[in-house]
């Protein structure tokens, strides 16, 4: 294979004179150029970009292009991907004739559907896993060496086209069968169709080796289906703030950052004490859990409410103000008429004062139900805004009650341990207790403040557990009312002042064109 060397070339980087360039160059593709030189570096709109040929080394600086659908880099010098993470809408990338060792920095890429890296150093296929709708994936000269690694293709269930050659892999004898066989829905490799014939023979010469590696793919695919279930449901969980109260995960947690826990599990009767005390907690803890999701459902039916009254108004808002419009044109095209018609200048400036009034007129009564419409979402935005406060503030008035439960048991539980500590410590003292008990544990009794100490410590760490878990569930939840309400204010006021902005050029267009005429006729 070949690779391009640095040699004499003095390397680029990509900075905005480049950019700048290069987008006027292809100015008429998506008016690109056109928008580049009217509002200066301001790249967000456009679709398609070349920079191939330009000694680039190092891919940089391309964070504005947050629409790009296509981007050539092909014939540079670039030795790694990286600096593509906001081109999420990529489809097509060429990073052919370069000097790229390793393939990585594609994971943002999930639309991707064209890849080319022909002609390149790099000897493995892999961290693609991002590219699930990619159909053409150009690999050719490069170092790819064993067939093994091509089995990795497989993921890809769109994949249509592959080219591989000049890779040290394709002089394989069974290179051709291996593809067909381990790549049944590839329609073209190397730039000739897979023929039927060549799928047949392939599948039967590797049908048993096939047929095991689908029993692998089916397992794989069943784990990933069941941890995908999980992590969507946990996410669900964290939605309503609940997440792993549904079982002992936060009882479990006390204990296994508390050292002094183990220890005295050794004293009579804690275990069972213990037992006990977990069955009551956890059981909090899963009523808590139920509580917390039947909450959040609420709230996202009163914030579905919301939206829903708030697109009627709008909606009924827009039909008025058709209506509205409707009717200003019917009159529009009969003052346009009597306009030209008119032969004498008195009869004339009376129709134009007529058709002046008659945008005044306009743009009251757009302005107005402007207005009222401003006054109406105002009244159902408090409502709303009313309604998540008092959810959220019963939830965590609610929330604190049960975690109050669980504090009370916590205390209940060190009342009980400080005491059966305090007994078994008078009787080491009186040499009465005769049970077993490991040197460390036996350690905590030298003396009454040693034990008292010990126990006082494991009860301050499981109430700061407690206390850390209600703190971040109210924390939550009073952030995401206040988002929530920070963004329906944030969004009328901007609809508003569209709606506003809007009305007043449709106004100026129509004074101007009065203005128009009225010169014209004069």
């Amino acid at each position: 294979m070949t690779s391009r060397l640095y040699d004499s070339i003095e390397p680029n980087v990509i900075d905005d004179d480049m950019l700048q360039s290069a987008v006027e160059e292809q100015g008429p593709k998506e008016e690109a150029g056109q928008l580049a030189k009217r509002e200066g570096i301001n790249f967000k709109d456009v679709k398609e970009l070349q920079l191939d040929f330009r000694n680039i080394l190092k891919i940089d600086n391309l964070w504005q292009f947050v629409s790009l659908t296509k981007l050539q880099l092909d014939n540079n010098i670039i030795e790694k991907i990286e600096g593509l993470d906001s081109l999420v809408h990529l489809v097509w990338l060429d990073l052919s004739f370069n000097n790229i060792e390793v393939i990585e920095g594609l994971d943002a890429l999930v639309k991707l559907q064209d890849l080319s890296l022909f002609n390149n150093r790099i000897s493995k296929i892999e961290k693609l896993d991002a590219l699930e709708q990619l159909q053409i994936f150009s690999i050719g000269n490069n170092n790819i060496g064993t067939l093994e690694n091509l089995v990795y293709l497989r993921k890809f269930k769109h994949l249509r086209t592959l080219n591989l050659s000049g890779n040290p892999v394709c002089e394989n004898e069974a290179y051709t069968m291996y593809i067909a066989a381990y790549l049944p829905d590839l329609v073209y490799l190397d730039f000739r169709m897979v023929e039927d014939s060549t799928r047949e023979v392939a599948f039967v010469k590797y049908q048993y080796a096939i047929e095991e590696m689908k029993q692998g793919e089916y397992v794989a695919r069943a784990k990933k289906e069941v941890e995908e279930a999980k992590q969507k449901e946990l996410d669900y969980h964290k939605l309503a703030y609940v997440e792993y109260l549904n079982g002992s995960f936060l009882f479990d947690s006390m204990y296994n950052e508390d050292p002094e826990a183990s220890k005295l599990e050794y004293l009579p009767g804690v275990p069972e004490l213990l037992e006990a005390y977990k069955s009551k907690f956890v059981a909090i803890c899963e009523n808590l859990f139920e509580y917390g999701l039947k909450q959040h459902e609420k709230r996202q039916a009163e914030v579905a409410l919301f939206y829903e009254c708030l697109n009627e108004a709008l909606e009924d808002n827009r039909e008025q103000g058709n209506q509205i419009m409707a009717d200003f044109e019917e009159k529009h095209h009969l003052a346009m008429d009597a306009i030209h018609s008119a032969s004498e200048t008195e009869v004339l400036e009376t129709r134009l004062t007529e058709y002046s009034d008659d945008i005044t007129h306009l743009s009251d009564s757009l302005m107005t139900l402007e207005m009222q419409l401003v006054d109406q979402l105002e009244e159902v935005i408090k409502d709303f805004e009313r309604n998540i406060s008092d959810m959220v503030s019963i939830f965590i008035e609610n929330e604190q009650g049960l975690m109050a439960q669980c504090r009370d048991l916590e205390n209940h539980h060190h009342e009980k341990l400080l005491e059966i500590a305090i007994n078994t410590l008078e009787k080491i003292v009186k040499s009465e207790f005769d049970e077993e008990m490991p040197d460390d544990v036996r350690m905590l009794f030298v003396d009454k403040d040693t034990i008292v100490n010990a126990v006082n410590a494991s009860h301050d760490l499981h109430l700061l557990k407690i206390d850390n878990r209600e703190d971040e569930i109210i924390t939550k939840a009073n952030s995401w009312a206040s988002v929530l309400i920070e963004k329906v204010h944030k969004s009328e006021i901007t609809r508003n002042r569209d709606r506003v902005k809007e009305i007043n050029q449709f106004i100026d267009h129509l004074h101007n064109e009065l203005e128009t005429m009225d010169v014209l006729e004069a």
